[in-house]
């Protein structure tokens, strides 16, 4: 039997006390915790989860992000794989479940509930009822992941509410994805049985859904942060939150995870025992997962902190296994091979041309805004040269393109947007909420061109285009959203193109993160799929221009 004992002043997050111990492991499991009369200076407390999180969206495969990860404490994940779902199906899914049995890290994946998320853009799969039922019998599955199909859920869509079913009669729990539903339609959309929400970014928005039983996720990605917004939960409804990421670039992860979050609440003056609570203990109970709270018998998921308000962690164990010594990763990295769905040909820079249909036109435009993932609708006069509809950089209005990347000739959609504050060339990815269909922003046609084309050569990445000659490229063979490399040479990787994106004048904290999300058409107002300009409110396309 192997055994061993950790030393320190031990958090005791059920009875609410700190007091000197020692932790017993055997095989893996905490089979004591004795109090002491002394004990190193060092506290020891369960390990972070991750409520709700898309692996993919971190450009890492699960064993790569676990590598990083445990470094900051984190020791499982609440993870909804239906990006790599709507590239390839249920063979994306099981790639994830394969991948991630590789490593001691605690990955929890749910059956994806919208595959398409709706049916205005194209994907590369379709999960419908049958299939998402198919994936709950599974004990891979640990959930039905978020339904992002609130009008569904309203109007009672027969395939929605199959999948609901399917995930009751499995005994398993429903995650929400509803943001700024309030009132009577909150209450509606909760009592199917829909449990969570983590796209809360009111506090008057995330009581409301608190009163209907709903847990709230706080949220901080890297793109979407609603922390400030909702951080006061803490304080009224600590039963009642959890802490995620949803989607986190791999420059980030490489300097902190759920820890961050943790951090700022102790030192903002929180309760010690209520944040550790968001963290370690109420996705447990939730999802009711087999990850250990510290306890005789629990799972020996633990971490070791150097203190309670930054929480500088020196050791990670998941169950019994040392992953992590002094910041460092213990957790070997396995090459992975890829998966794909990419169909797309090259394009032409006339590809990417919208006729004006007068010569003073007002069009709509997509505002975007740092840190949210809703948009707003701008109606603005259209800057026209020789009878076409071009970017306006004075103005900061860009042109912005979607190409359908499973259908090799689709004419690419095009519309304009605000805030991305390009001065000369443009940016593409592979990474295009929820579908993953290419997305591009840029100043000049011949420059966006370049960057579309460039992700259809290497069937998948993100890409910087200085001018038509001049890009860069990241590959992301895995299904167009990850590298097949370890999380910290990914990390370097994409430090490097997101500093070439902001050199040509952004001023997005994340830039291709936010350009990934405009492609979400459940999250209004005004996004763009493959198909068309999407009013997320009328839930119907409209045109560029006005009238």
């Amino acid at each position: 039997m192997n055994i061993f004992i950790v030393k320190g002043k031990v958090v005791d997050l059920f009875a609410r006390r700190i007091f000197p111990g020692e932790v017993t492991v055997g095989n893996g499991v905490i089979t004591a915790i004795r109090e002491i009369s002394n004990a190193p200076d060092v506290y020891l407390m369960p390990g972070f989860i991750d409520a709700h999180i898309h692996i993919e969206s971190s450009m890492l495969a699960p064993t790569a992000f676990a590598q990083m990860a445990v470094v900051h404490g984190t020791v499982a994940t609440v993870s909804d794989p239906h990006e790599i779902a709507n590239v390839c199906g249920m063979a994306g899914v099981q790639y994830m479940i394969d991948n991630s049995k590789l490593s001691p890290f605690k990955f929890f994946f749910g059956a994806p509930s919208c595959v398409p998320a709706t049916g205005f853009e194209t994907a590369g799969a379709l999960l419908d009822s049958k299939a998402v039922d198919e994936l709950l019998q599974s004990t891979d599955i640990w959930y039905l992941s978020e339904m992002m199909n609130y009008p569904g859920v309203l109007h009672g869509d027969a395939e929605v509410m199959a999948k609901i079913g399917a995930a009751q009669r499995a005994g398993k729990p429903v995650d929400g994805h509803a943001p700024g539903l309030r009132g009577a339609e909150a209450a509606g959309y909760a009592a199917v049985g829909i449990t969570t929400d983590h796209e809360c970014f009111t506090l008057e928005e995330a009581l409301d859904k608190i009163k209907t039983g709903m847990h709230i996720l706080i949220r901080e990605g890297s793109a979407a942060k609603n922390y400030e917004a909702l951080a006061e939960l803490l304080r009224l409804h600590p039963d009642k939150v959890m802490f995620c990421s949803d989607d986190k670039h791999p420059d980030e992860l490489a300097l902190h995870h759920i820890n961050e979050i943790v951090r700022r609440s102790l030192t903002r003056g929180y309760d010690l025992y209520d944040v550790l609570r968001a963290a370690c203990v109420n996705p447990v109970l939730h999802y009711k997962l087999p990850v250990g709270m510290l306890r005789v018998v629990d799972a020996a998921d633990l971490i070791v902190v150097d203190n309670l308000t930054d929480v500088g962690v020196l050791q990670t164990y998941i169950g019994g296994t040392l992953v992590t010594e002094k910041g460092k990763t213990l957790l070997p990295y396995s090459a992975v091979a890829p998966i794909n769905n990419f169909n797309a040909m090259r394009k032409s820079a006339a590809d990417f041309v919208v006729r004006a249909a007068s010569e003073t036109p007002v069009i709509r435009v997509i505002e975007a805004m740092e840190g949210q993932l809703v948009t707003n609708e701008l109606q603005l006069p259209g800057k026209v040269e020789n009878g076409y509809l071009v970017s306006d950089t004075e103005r900061d209005i860009l042109k912005i393109t979607v190409v359908n990347r499973y259908e090799p000739d689709a004419k690419p959609a095009v519309a304009f947007i605000k805030n991305f504050g390009l001065k000369y060339g443009a940016l593409a990815s592979t990474v295009g909420h929820d579908c993953h269909n290419i997305i591009a922003v840029g100043v000049d046609d011949e420059s966006i061109c370049a960057a579309v084309n460039t992700l259809i050569d290497c069937k998948g990445g993100v890409a910087v285009a200085k001018n038509k000659d001049n890009v860069g490229c990241m590959p992301l063979p895995i299904a167009g959203l990850m590298s097949t490399g370890n999380g910290f040479d990914t990390a370097v990787a994409y430090t490097k193109i997101d500093a070439a994106a902001k050199e040509l004048g952004t001023p997005l904290h994340a830039p291709f993160m936010t350009l990934s999300f405009m492609a979400l058409l459940v999250i209004p107002a005004l996004k763009l799929s493959d198909m068309g300009l999407f009013d997320g409110h009328r839930f119907d396309f409209v045109e560029v221009e006005v009238g």
